[in-house]
């Protein structure tokens, strides 16, 4: 990697908007959808839509394994500390539904409603995988940026050649 890259990369920007496209659209859609959706109160609602936001974090560190393969199982049993992390969230993230409820200020879910949680995150999988069908140009996106901005700067100074240019 050369020392003037971008930390982000294209693929990064690629795979990080598709993934927060759905997330926004899915947890503001269970945030104002009425509450007859899932048949639960405004409570059990709240730590639904909680619950899904961290497993879509859980499902998108398997995404963000391998950047530009579709496969982000390959080689995953290879990968102990991934393993152990994932495990450790979930636990936790169980153990706060399930124990900490005054802490965390959320109600206790039933089966359903985390294989709810559970399979609404999931699509954040197919989701990567059909946003990593888009391809993306080599050049950075903050060099088109700055490339766009010095077209703007260009085209509105009367004394630039750009601006003549464009009035012949």
């Amino acid at each position: 990697m050369r020392h003037n890259a971008p930390l982000i990369t294209n693929i990064m920007w690629r795979n990080l908007l598709a993934l927060v496209f759905y997330q926004i659209i899915v947890l503001l859609t269970l945030r104002f959808k009425d509450q007859s959706a899932f048949g639960v109160n405004e409570k059990v609602k709240d730590t639904m839509i909680f619950n899904t936001f961290v497993l879509c974090q859980v499902y998108n560190e398997f995404n963000s394994r391998k950047l530009e393969s579709k496969n982000v199982f390959q080689g995953i049993k290879k990968n102990k500390l991934f393993l152990g992390i994932i495990l450790i969230t979930l636990v936790l993230q169980a153990a706060m539904g399930e124990f900490l409820k005054r802490f965390a200020d959320i109600q206790r879910l039933n089966w359903s409603q985390w294989c709810a949680c559970i399979a609404i995150a999931a699509v954040s999988w197919p989701t990567d995988w059909v946003a990593k069908c888009v391809t993306v140009p080599e050049t950075p996106i903050s060099r088109l940026c700055n490339l766009i901005s010095i077209i703007k700067r260009l085209s509105s100074d009367p004394d630039s050649s750009l601006h003549q240019l464009q009035q012949d």
